[in-house]
């Protein structure tokens, strides 16, 4: 075996825990950990994951050894040998706990069902019946329990008390009360009868059996156990999807040649073709073709984005177009695609301060149900009950009060919130930025990037009299497209989807700070400022220039035309309004936040926006360092503050606000800098992870009252004698599914983009 190196400073490192059953395992291997000098530890119960943050030098094999010495399981993370594309080892998908689950399952539902039916039925009891049920019921309580008299059992060694103390002892006693009654009583008796109550009755007990309790209670909570067990994994589909969207192998150009490599063999600076229907991958510049790729899978984007040499393209999209050469530029675990994953992996790690809460409670909750269990037992005694129906009740408080529901009320809302959030393109960084959305009331929008799009388009085309707008756009267009500048590049693109293919241009030259100018079909056209114009006596006429001014005075870029000798027209260029930032604005005004339109843009330009999407208030003119001390200032007026941006100089702001959300599409600081990272550039996107988070913190707040309200009313009744082991059983699971099967429907969470 390896030993593994030391870790740097503050080093942060996953184990995978083996062995936990409850989440009072999980408190108590946490407690272990953080009893560790220097040592800061989360453990998850759902994902079976313990979150460690370690000091420089210190060596990771003693984290192992004390889970070990708990009474659990600890691996050390495996060194990653595949990209996030490629399929693990095939060991990894199957889960051994899973398919023991579904083998004991199995077994305790065929063996039990006669010994329930036997015992609920009295016309089914035939002579020897209750010699037919300790056949039947005997591997049920030993075998298929056998997990859970382990888990027990290392847990006294080590003097610690869970859930599988309170399964164990239940069953245990039950099976031992029923063979005392049959071998030293008189329930072995030919011909004794035992018709089923839901109540306790008075009796000396040595007539009557469990075995049909013991055997039910074993078959309902692994039942519980299966499905709990199977949903997990259903839960963290959406991270393994994440993982398998990439592709297998990779064509790299070497020396000119085509070679056959795993995706795990690509470099920095590998030079790689995808062809149309395969998948791109790793991330890359497109160094020569055109295509259009289907980020969809990646971004939720259903419109193929056109690409050309010098754009950037993702691994694991697809090339729905023509062929491409791609170079390199980030590979392994650096992707976007496997960043995504780490975010989603990191979100369902770590711990919301609810659970925590919750984590708490069930850490003193089994001691406390052994006390009362151990108390109605003498309760019932005292009162001269017999002992049947003293044991009766302890054992049923046992069972009923297992503290399963609460264990798994946080840990799979967030898994599945999380996951859930991740197909849409959300990826919430932190479990704690759940609760940060119930209270944001203020929404701080950066305006390019975020509420525009970012980029310059044409947008208006403006002739003068007797002047054919084709003839404008085909003129200025082809001039323009020989220009390199940007807002020379929206004019050609604006120019060629209208009128088409672009003429050539001859003696083109660029007047720095002025223009171009060029022959256009024997033309000699000039495309600039209207300056350039008047210096070849071109000038515009009064109503264009006026048109000039009003666009100018809305913050719009705005480029003069002429040719033979005169002003042709001119042509209107801007940063436009996403099509969805209005939906976008009224989404978040329905959340009952109020939305702040923030620019370093003049203040025409920002009311203009503001008052096409919707917005009521409006900070202009502010430099991209001070974006930071606006959102302090909102915060001082004692507003929460939820800041969404995309650029560098959003990040300070972002990290500043209560609760920051970066678009996807922009850079890696402002990502970094965010609680919630928007994969899609669509601002409709952060109405949904509003949505979202509150809609998970909802399911965790109703999945925790389930769990406390189940066990203080369930608890006393069992207590009272007024509900029959074997039902407590079933209803103890039941409580379990119930929290499962409720975090589960946020799997069907829909984007306001689709209702």
């Amino acid at each position: 075996m390896t030993t593994p190196a030391p870790l740097t400073a503050d080093a942060g490192i996953e184990l995978e825990i083996g062995g936990m059953t409850c989440a009072s395992c999980a408190n108590r291997i946490e407690r272990k950990l953080n009893k560790l000098d220097g040592v800061s530890a989360t453990v998850n119960y759902a994902t079976e994951k313990a979150k460690v943050t370690v000091p420089e030098g210190y060596d990771p094999a003693l984290l192992v050894a004390e889970v070990e010495k708990s009474g659990y399981t600890a691996a050390l993370p495996r060194p990653q040998t595949t990209t996030a594309g490629e399929a693990s080892d095939p060991a990894d998908k199957a889960d051994p706990e899973l398919t023991s689950l579904r083998q004991r399952l199995i077994g305790s539902i065929v063996l039990t069902v006669p010994v329930i039916a036997m015992a609920m039925i009295p016309a089914l009891q035939f002579t020897y019946w209750q010699w037919a049920s300790l056949t039947l019921a005997a591997p049920v309580i030993v075998w298929a329990a056998w997990p859970f008299h382990k888990a027990a059992w290392i847990n006294l060694r080590h003097g610690a008390a869970t859930m599988d103390t309170l399964i164990s002892m239940g069953t245990s006693a039950a099976l031992l009360w029923s063979l005392y009654a049959l071998f030293f009583g008189t329930a072995g008796t030919p011909g004794m009868t035992h018709p089923f109550e839901f109540t306790i009755a008075r009796s000396d007990g040595a007539g009557n059996i469990y075995l049909e309790a013991a055997a039910g209670v074993t078959m309902f909570i692994l039942a519980g156990r299966y499905f709990e067990k199977r949903s997990k994994r259903e839960a963290g589909a959406a991270l393994r999807a994440l993982l398998e969207l990439g592709a297998k192998e990779v064509a790299v150009l070497r020396d000119g040649v085509e070679v056959k490599i795993p995706t795990s063999e690509l470099v920095v600076g590998d030079e790689f073709i995808v062809r149309p229907g395969e998948k791109i991958a790793t991330d890359g510049v497109v160094v020569s073709g055109t295509s259009a790729i289907d980020a969809s899978m990646l971004t939720g984007e259903s419109v193929p984005v056109e690409v050309v040499s010098g754009d950037s393209v993702a691994g694991a999209t697809v090339n729905a177009g023509g062929r491409l050469v791609v170079r390199a530029t980030r590979v392994g675990s650096d992707t976007q695609l496997a960043q995504m994953a780490k975010l989603v992996e990191d979100a369902q790690t770590g711990k919301a301060d609810v659970q925590r809460l919750a984590d708490r409670i069930s850490g003193v909750f089994v001691p406390i149900v052994i006390v009362i269990a151990v108390a109605a037992l003498g309760a019932w005694l005292g009162a001269g009950f017999g002992a049947s129906a003293a044991f009766t009740a302890a054992v049923a408080v046992l069972v009923i009060a297992c503290p399963c529901a609460l264990g798994l009320a946080t840990p799979t809302a967030l898994l599945v919130g999380t996951g859930r959030g991740a197909q849409m393109g959300i990826l919430i960084k932190g479990p704690e930025v759940l609760e940060s959305t119930r209270e944001v009331d203020t929404v701080v929008l950066d305006k390019t990037g975020t509420v525009t799009s970012g980029k310059m388009t044409l947008v208006s085309v403006i002739t003068e009299a007797g002047v054919d707008r084709a003839d404008l756009l085909r003129f200025a267009g082809a001039l323009e497209n020989a220009s390199e500048h940007p807002i020379a590049a929206a004019i050609a693109k604006g120019a060629a989807a209208e009128v088409g293919q672009l003429p050539t241009v001859e003696e083109f030259s660029n007047i720095e700070g002025k223009g171009v100018q060029g022959i256009v079909d024997g033309v000699a056209v000039l495309v600039g400022r209207e300056s350039l114009l008047a210096g070849w006596s071109q000038r515009l006429s009064n109503d264009v220039a006026a048109a000039k001014a009003d666009a100018e005075a809305e913050g719009k870029t705005v480029v003069a035309v002429g040719w033979d000798g005169q002003a042709r027209g001119v042509l209107v260029v801007a940063d436009t309004v996403k099509e969805t930032s209005a939906e976008a604005i009224a989404g978040l005004k329905e959340l009952g936040l109020t939305p702040v339109l923030l620019t370093g843009d003049n203040a025409a330009v920002a009311n203009r926006i503001a008052a096409e999407v919707g917005i009521d208030e409006v900070i202009a003119e502010v430099l991209p360092q001070d974006k930071v001390d606006v959102v302090s200032r909102l915060q001082s007026e004692g507003k929460v503050v939820a800041m969404v941006g995309d650029g560098v100089n959003d990040a300070p702001a972002l990290a500043q606000a209560d609760l920051g959300l970066a678009m996807g599409t922009g850079t890696d600081v402002a990502i970094e800098a965010s609680d919630i990272t928007l994969v899609r550039g669509d601002l409709r996107a952060a109405v949904d992870a509003i949505r979202l988070s509150r809609k998970t913190l909802g399911t965790i707040k109703t999945n925790l009252f389930w769990a406390f309200a189940y066990n203080v009313a369930a608890i006393p009744i069992a207590a009272l004698g007024m509900l029959n082991p074997m039902l407590a059983g079933a209803a103890m699971a039941f409580s379990s599914v119930f929290v499962v099967g409720n975090s589960l429907r946020l799997r069907g969470f829909r984007s306001v983009a689709v209702r």
